[in-house]
């Protein structure tokens, strides 16, 4: 019984020694761990100095190309097309002939109304010859004043029957002259809708062929009400001024995303600057869009009727603090953040405390505390974007690593150039 007593004490005596060894080294590790901590170098962040600075600011909207000029040729007599005289797709000017109309029936109207003219001309001659001779005669008593009267009457009838003629033979002479369907203005003439055999009839809806002026183009740009409202108020507190005369310029993107530009004397492109012209005064019910025309040279005619184009619109100038892309962040929720270096602790300024009980260590001169903000974005502005509220004027911004960064992080910042708006 003794021995088993003592093995049982011996057994009991060795578990305890061995726990208190484990103990002790999980305190020594421990303590350790913690001198690590303490002791691990911080973080590196490359940051900039926000400034601000004027930026031009530039709406690219949808629009549509349309002609200068377009002009419907249609018929102003009836009859059957003999010929058709111009090539589809060419150009013509004012006052060619493009069809040829059956003119057989408005020529015979026009002899007739030429035969018509002769056989009253003759009457009136023998009319107004004898009111001639009977006024020489009522003066002797030869003949009654009432013959007189008469006579002088019929010659006043047989001028008026000439005076109708004659419009009826110029009326006669321009039906016959609408035979020839010419073009009403210059400019490319488009499909034939109707062949020769095909009969036409004056006043008719369904034109011959359409031509068009392509030298100049209009292009008809839409803008939303609200974006427009924004833009009148801005220009009216003073925050967005006119740029001066290139205020009233436009420039193209084509349907295909390049600019509407010409090979400059280096061989690099230029933009073609358009002419803002107008806009309207009544916004669309439908589509709550208001109508902004432009005017553009239809260079190598690029431009066609219809065309998809994005314009590109200069608002004016303002101030703002522009901050580049990869400088700001996106959370979970897609809102935009920024990373602000701060020698004020965040965390302890918003009533917070990032280790209660341990005293804050004085920061030195080129480490900071994360300030995470959110960032209220106008619009983007090449590779940067333009920021209405949550970066001021002189703030470090953070340009790298954000994804590593968090609130109140102490950090070492590396400045390495203000931000250029440009």
């Amino acid at each position: 019984m003794n021995a088993t007593l003592i093995n049982a004490t011996i057994s009991i005596l060795n578990r305890f020694i061995y726990a208190s060894l484990l103990l002790g080294v999980f305190v020594i590790l421990n303590g350790c761990s913690t001198d690590v901590e303490n002791l691990s170098p911080l973080a590196q962040v490359n940051y900039m100095v926000a400034s601000e600075s004027e930026v031009t600011l530039i709406t690219e909207l949808p629009g549509r190309i349309s002609a200068l000029m377009v002009s419907e040729v249609r018929p102003q007599v009836g009859g059957i097309i003999k010929e058709r005289l111009f090539e589809e797709g060419a150009d013509v000017e004012a006052g060619q002939v493009l069809y040829q109309i059956d003119p057989s029936l408005y020529e015979a109207d026009y002899n007739n109304a030429k035969a018509e003219l002769a056989r009253v001309e003759a009457n009136a001659v023998a009319a107004r010859n004898l009111a001639n001779r009977y006024s020489k005669l009522v003066a002797t008593g030869a003949i009654s004043k009432q013959e007189y009267d008469d006579a002088v009457a019929s010659a006043g009838q047989a001028s008026a029957q000439v005076a109708a003629a004659k419009e009826a033979l110029k009326t006669a002479r321009i039906n016959l002259g609408y035979t020839k369907v010419t073009a009403p203005v210059s400019g490319r003439i488009g499909l034939s809708f109707y062949t020769p055999g095909a009969l036409v009839t004056q006043n008719q809806s369904n034109p011959l062929a359409t031509i068009q002026q392509l030298d100049y183009m209009y292009v008809d740009i839409t803008q939303s009400s609200t974006e427009y409202l924004n833009l009148q108020r801005a220009r009216a507190e003073g925050s967005l001024k006119l740029s001066g005369e290139n205020s009233s310029k436009v420039k193209l993107l084509l349907e295909d995303g390049s600019p509407y530009a010409l090979p400059g004397e280096d061989g690099k492109p230029e933009w073609v600057e358009g002419d803002f012209l107008f806009s309207d005064v009544t916004i669309d019910q439908s589509t709550g869009a208001i109508t902004l025309r432009a005017k553009f040279k239809n260079h190598y005619n690029i431009l066609l009727p219809g065309m998809y184009v994005r314009a590109l619109l200069e608002e004016g100038v303002k101030k703002a603090v522009v901050v580049p892309q990869k400088a700001v962040a996106r959370d979970s929720r897609g809102d935009a953040r920024a990373y602000i270096l701060t020698k004020s602790n965040p965390v302890k300024s918003s009533g917070g405390s990032a280790a209660e009980g341990v005293e804050e260590q004085p920061l030195a001169e080129n480490e900071y505390y994360v300030d995470v903000r959110n960032v209220s974005i106008d619009r983007s502005y090449g590779n940067n974007w333009i920021i209405r509220s949550g970066i001021e004027p002189g703030d470090r911004l953070a340009t790298d690593g954000l994804l590593k960064l968090y609130h109140g992080q102490k950090v070492i910042g590396l400045e390495t150039q203000t931000i250029a708006n440009e």
